[in-house]
């Protein structure tokens, strides 16, 4: 890597190289943590470990704030805007999952459910913490935040808070996620989140034959749902994620209800395919209205993660490219884009993009498990964006 094209000092570069000799310990680490239970909503133990690590670095500004957010702040040089470097701490997997973690003596693969999504980032933030607080103080402040909320209906909410907290503070961010080492999402990806409802009289399947069913409704509606036609020019999906409703074989059902998922490239589709959800919902209201069935639809917003994007052409895009190919990480580094923390910065015009550190898979199963061994180069391609990004926003304040 031409690291003077990018003026990285050399204490910075020597510490990159060091990150091959502890490659155990952070590995030990994100085990520890993946070992502490962190349902979105229900990270406070999670929290409360690394809030308590974030304090034993030295960090300043530890704190944590009610909703399970984990700040901790190392100061710079500048008097400008700072560098928000996150990662998520919570896990889709419930409270009572067996989160006991494997190694592969043949493979070298670590398995446990949540530990490269995202227990594996969660310390690298920690590790790199360690890193800058040996190394001089950086251009500008680096904020440090282990962030709740990001899975599902967590809906972002952990991020939306932290930046809210920080407001003017940052100037740029970068979010953190266990896998993809080499993907650069720079584009976040529109979510709209919706729960359709149904009630209805219900009673019995014999005696009340006929009665006005929430289950029959929600399903016609939904079999309409799953006709509409997709705009072909800008990649638009939808998604039924899950159906409830009902007390038992024989019993007409009272209530139901749906939870759709629907995502556009572009804000304009989006807006276009929840129109047409918003349609079907009117429509069979209408068509049941008429009937006299008593039969009702409730359409609540259950989730809403924000569209933004930077170029590819942005500084933060094009030096994350030359670190990564630099590194030998790989030729052409994957543009991509997606739903992540990212989102609310780029939703709010802060510069930002979404790293992976290692390799991995089975993401949100049972079976998920990391590669170890290209973690060294995670590490450096983080540090050196890290120190990277604080010049920058310290050449840009001081412009």
């Amino acid at each position: 890597m031409n690291v003077d094209r990018w003026q990285l000092p050399e204490a910075v570069q020597a510490a990159g190289a060091e990150y091959q000799a502890a490659l155990q310990e952070l590995v030990d680490r994100a085990i520890q943590i993946q070992q502490i239970p962190a349902p979105t909503g229900q990270e406070q133990r999670r929290a409360d470990w690394v809030e308590t690590r974030m304090g034993e670095l030295g960090l300043v500004d530890v704190a944590q704030d009610e909703l399970f957010n984990v700040y901790g702040r190392l100061p710079g040089l500048g008097r400008g805007p700072g560098l928000l470097i996150s990662a998520h701490l919570d896990t889709v997997f419930p409270p009572e999952t067996d989160l006991s973690a494997r190694r592969d003596s043949r493979s070298g693969l670590v398995f446990g459910p949540g530990i490269g999504d995202n227990s594996v980032a969660v310390a690298a933030l920690l590790t790199l913490a360690e890193t800058l607080k040996q190394l001089p103080a950086p251009p500008v402040d680096v904020w440090l935040v282990a962030n709740s909320n990001e899975e599902g209906l967590g809906d972002l909410r952990g991020m939306r808070a932290v930046v809210d907290r920080l407001g003017d503070q940052v100037g740029a961010a970068i979010v953190l996620e266990g896998m993809g080492l080499g993907r650069i999402v720079h584009r976040g990806l529109g979510v709209r989140r919706y729960r359709i409802r149904a009630t209805a009289p219900g009673g019995h399947s014999w005696g009340d034959f006929g009665a006005g069913s929430a289950i029959h409704a929600l399903v016609q509606l939904a079999a309409d749902i799953t006709r509409l036609q997709m705009p072909e020019q800008v990649r638009t999906t939808f998604n039924i994620g899950r159906i409830q409703g009902g007390r038992s074989v024989n019993t007409i059902a009272q209530e139901a209800s749906l939870e759709l998922d629907l995502r556009s490239e572009e804000p304009s589709a989006l807006q276009w395919l929840i129109g047409q959800v918003q349609l079907i919902v009117r429509r069979h209201q209408a068509a049941h209205n008429q009937d006299r069935d008593q039969v009702q639809f409730h359409l609540e917003e259950i989730g809403n993660r924000p569209a933004g994007a930077i170029p590819e052409e942005h500084p933060l895009v094009q030096a994350l490219m030359v670190i990564l190919e630099g590194l030998g990480v790989t030729e052409a580094p994957e543009l991509r884009i997606s739903s992540t923390d990212a989102n609310v910065p780029l939703s709010r015009g802060i510069p930002a993009v979404c790293i992976g550190l290692t390799e991995g898979g089975d993401a949100h199963r049972l079976s998920e498990w990391i590669d170890p061994r290209p973690l060294p180069q995670g590490m450096q391609q983080l540090l050196y964006l890290t120190w990277w990004a604080a010049q920058w926003l310290a050449e840009g304040a001081a412009a």
